[in-house]
């Protein structure tokens, strides 16, 4: 069966190929600031020259393209029962909610607030029942913890409420351990961690062209353990980046490249993958709208760099800097879905999102599920099912009396053919909507209810015990004697 899938290239591939020479050249004549020590012996070992004072490395282009070329080309992660669930290669794209957000959008009262834990708990448990979100992140920063343990917090909460795959990070250098032995307990052993990923640990880059202490040490970490190291790189066009898109792309470029050398320089052959969160800067406002339409395009064209490269794509892009759920918000998030999905970039981030990533919304994030299930369905192309396409089942209709909706090529092939939304999405006639007059608000309501009314997914309690020692060891050095309820587990882990 032949399939036609739409793509979205928004550059030549000359542009690219120049882009990738230019930010080579970026490397080795500008250089990267490196604060980690480690990582600035590791590049001088390699050869690289420096300005000592400045802490400056130029990397050569031959470095850059040895380091590209031990990189793996694809990257499996695995959910928490060890079963394959996200395959970032090619065109295959997946969808899973923005991360690290420091409030929420509370969905009785309309209200930004504060997260606290029932809120992330909750929210999980949906991200789990929702079947186009692929992976689940460390959507929340609770705020009913120590800000120290906020990072590792986030994973612990994430791992009691959801199978999937998680992407996440680290805000504190010393949190990398405690998160890895988390999931060393998911698994059982390092060994098995390292054969099925269970996470991606995000490393951000600071522009232009800076890598500090925490987030040199996150890769130099990740790429020892095994774990995929997603470099997000965040110029912001016009402001800490070139004003041009071109120009902020290649920035981009070289800042994800440098990356990519200090992950096998630690460990050749680490994974890694090629994300990215930039912005065009609103001159007027001051803000970093990710979902102006030019910042969808840095995602793009970077990623589109990504896949000449070979390496596995990220971005984000599906987010709204609307502060509801809105008309606003459903633009700038069905836009961003679905030019990622045209692009094929493998990891998108964003369902959920509001206020220029830092507000989540459980409500906005069942919409965004809808969009993700169109995009799929989208890029799933049109197929050619049978030859010839029409006309053996037009002489049915017109020559043998039978009809279309009880053909036996409908009855076979509209289940596969068509893309069906949940009750979210309104396709009552008008007689039907009038009888209830459901609203969007409402009808996501309705969803949400029924998802949490039903069976949860529950960690098994040898396991959750087993986070639950780890966390309250590390909470106890920074004051904190007993952790907050985690919903559903209250009696397994306090008794």
């Amino acid at each position: 069966m032949e399939t036609f899938r739409p793509t979205l290239r928004l550059l030549p591939e000359s542009l690219v190929s120049s882009i990738y020479e230019e930010a080579l050249a970026i490397l080795e004549r500008a250089g990267v600031f490196i604060e980690n020590e480690e990582a600035y012996r590791l590049l001088r070992e390699a050869g690289m020259k420096a300005d000592e004072e400045k802490k400056r490395v130029f990397i050569t282009a031959d470095l850059a393209k040895k380091s590209l070329a031990s990189a793996p080309r694809k990257v499996v992660l695995y959910d928490v029962n060890g079963a394959p669930r996200v395959h970032m290669e090619g065109d295959r794209s997946h969808f899973v909610p923005g991360s690290a957000a420091l409030n929420v959008l509370d969905p009785s009262s309309g209200a930004i607030r504060k997260p606290r834990t029932e809120d992330y708990a909750t929210f999980s448990r949906v991200v789990n029942a929702l079947e186009h979100i692929d992976a689940q992140s460390t959507s929340i920063i609770c705020a009913d913890v120590p800000e120290e343990l906020a990072d590792r917090y986030r994973l612990y909460v994430a791992l009691h409420y959801c199978a999937k795959p998680v992407v996440t990070g680290t805000f504190r250098e010393d949190a990398f351990k405690v998160m890895k032995d988390m999931l060393v307990a998911m698994r059982g052993s390092e060994e098995k961690l390292r054969e099925q990923p269970l996470a991606i640990f995000d490393a951000c880059p600071s522009p232009p062209l800076k890598w500090s202490h925490l987030t040199c040490q996150s890769v130099i970490d990740a790429a020892r353990s095994g774990i995929p190291s997603e470099f997000i790189s965040m110029p912001l066009a016009g402001a800490t980046g070139p004003v041009t898109l071109v120009g902020s792309i290649t920035q981009h470029v070289a800042e994800t490249l440098s990356g990519v050398v200090i992950s096998q320089l630690a460990a050749p052959g680490a994974p890694v993958i090629f994300g990215g969160s930039p912005s065009v800067f609103d001159m007027r406002k001051g803000t970093t709208p990710m979902g102006a339409i030019e910042t969808m395009m840095i995602d793009a064209s970077y990623a589109q760099v990504g896949k000449f490269l070979g390496l596995p794509t990220h971005a984000y892009m599906g987010l709204s800097d609307a502060k509801r759920l809105d008309y606003q918000g459903g633009l700038e998030s069905s836009a961003g879905i679905m030019l990622a999905a045209l692009t094929g970039i493998n990891m998108i981030s964003g369902a959920g999102m509001h206020d220029f990533e830092s507000c989540q919304s459980i409500q906005k994030l069942v919409m965004d599920n809808e969009i993700c299930g169109m995009a799929k369905r989208l890029t799933r192309g049109v197929e050619a099912v049978s030859h010839p396409m029409a006309l053996d089942i037009l002489m049915d209709v017109t020559h043998r009396g039978m009809n279309f909706l009880s053909h036996p090529t409908t009855l076979s092939q509209f289940r596969h053919e068509f893309y069906f939304p949940s009750p979210v999405i309104d396709r009552a006639n008008l007689g039907d909507w009038e009888k209830e007059k459901r609203e969007l608000p409402a009808r996501i309501d309705d969803r949400l209810k029924k998802i949490l009314a039903a069976e949860s997914y529950r960690l098994a309690e040898e396991k959750s015990r087993a986070l639950h020692e780890i966390m309250l060891a590390n909470a106890k050095q920074f004051g904190l004697e007993r952790l907050p309820a985690l919903p559903l587990y209250e009696k397994a882990l306090h008794r």
